[in-house]
């Protein structure tokens, strides 16, 4: 084969200079090496499972990590994990993989450079890193996470707002938040409509709609044989529907109370700072992406009927390991816990015992000036990660299924279905 691609280069170079235009043979096409690729945000990035590795900018350098003062638009915090579930599946015939996602990623992202917004990173649109994949390799596979993050609402705002109005309850008694602070910081839990309204859903689906659109579209003009399976993958909750008892009060108090210092240094060791009230709205929002996830789906299968185009709905691989909803969280579960940095130090707080709330305060800001410092909160570890690498495995081999859903039962085991 590699024979035939030489001869084929040289006939290409010796035409080109004759001015003869050249046209590839569909063998010579098949000649590439395969790969498989995967495009979107963070939860198919790796974020969360360490190891990241360097990501090229969008001056062609690669960005290793810059320290964790850098500018959060620094390519690296795109965090590219080796340990992403592209890399755990099992894909036979592949003889390549390449992570083109991005932490943060939005369907802004696919056709444009994130720099080209706010908040977004230095690196190339996703269609261009794909295009420079498919000059070297036939894609084969496509795994695409997109529309946690888009210009309606974003998955880090959502959970910081969760998270935050916790904290501000737990360590701000009723006399001070009037006092000092007029009222202006909530802390009551989150409802369905804070996180995304049924107005503010739609509008991130036909985004994203649009976005694996031009996706597709590319594939078509680049792919060497035209031959692809694309997966669509849901998103995964990092939290329970309800935590676990001996997270549920401190000291006679539950989070219902004005002011629970112990019980919110309890929930932050154990991964889960937030209201027990705020968990079933997490999980309609988790659904309402989903939903998201399969309207995509439902759009283009229907646009492009012969497309090898399906769902992976991965809302319950997480089932039974999830933050909080077994002792000693958040050792044994699946998803990073939340965790902040008192300035960019790289050293995480584990414990907020005795923190004040001037000191609290220190690190939320930390978390905003530099997000990078907090970015992994509520995603996906390494061991989640190479759950999800098993689910990616059973949507490819599922068989001609348009949706394949991986449940995690009783003993850590997958089912498909």
């Amino acid at each position: 084969m590699k024979g035939l691609r030489r001869a084929v280069a040289m006939a290409a170079l010796l035409a080109g200079a004759a001015g003869i235009q050249v046209i590839h043979s569909g063998a010579a096409q098949a000649a590439l090496p395969t790969a498989a690729v995967a495009l979107g945000d963070s939860f198919i990035s790796g974020e969360g499972a360490g190891d990241y590795q360097p990501v090229t900018d969008t001056s062609g350098t690669a960005q290793s990590f810059p320290g964790w003062s850098a500018a959060n638009s620094n390519a690296y915090f795109c965090h590219r994990s080796a340990n992403a579930s592209l890399f755990k599946a099992s894909l036979p015939g592949i003889q390549a993989r390449f992570n083109l996602a991005c932490s943060g990623g939005r369907p802004a992202d696919v056709a444009s450079p994130s720099s080209a917004r706010a908040g977004g990173r230095s690196v190339a649109s996703q269609l261009d890193q794909l295009r420079a994949v498919a000059q070297t390799h036939d894609i084969d596979v496509v795994l695409i996470g997109l529309g946690s993050n888009n210009s309606q609402f974003t998955f880090g705002d959502v959970a910081s707002l969760c998270a935050n109005r916790f904290i501000a309850d737990a360590w701000t008694g009723w006399w001070e938040f009037w006092a000092y602070l007029n009222g202006e910081v909530p802390q009551e839990p989150c409802t369905v409509s804070d996180l995304a309204t049924d107005a503010e859903v739609a509008a991130a689906t036909a985004e994203t709609t649009a976005a694996v659109r031009q996706i597709l579209d590319t594939l078509a003009q680049v792919d060497a044989d035209g031959d692809h399976r694309v997966v669509l993958q849901t998103y995964t909750n990092p939290l329970p529907l309800d935590v676990a008892p001996q997270y549920r009060d401190e000291d006679d108090r539950t989070d219902t109370r004005d002011k629970f210092r112990a019980l919110g240094a309890e929930r932050y060791a154990a991964g889960c700072p937030i209201h027990r009230a705020s968990l079933a709205p997490g999980h309609v929002f988790s659904q309402n992406l989903a939903t998201l996830v399969k309207n995509t789906y439902t759009t283009l299968a229907a646009e492009r009927p012969t497309a090898d185009l399906r769902v992976l709905d991965v809302q319950r691989a997480f089932d039974g390991a999830r933050l909080c909803e077994n002792p000693g969280s958040p050792d044994g579960t699946l998803a990073t816990p939340l965790r902040v940095q008192d300035g960019p130090s790289g050293t995480f707080v584990t414990s907020l015992s005795g923190r004040d709330k001037i000191a609290i305060q220190r690190m939320a800001n930390t978390c905003i000036t530099y997000f990078q410092t907090c970015q992994e909160s509520w995603h996906p570890n390494a061991a989640g990660h190479a759950v999800l690498g098993q689910c990616l495995t059973a949507a490819l081999t599922a068989g001609p299924r348009t949706t394949v859903t991986c449940t995690r039962g009783s003993g850590g085991t997958l089912t498909i279905s």
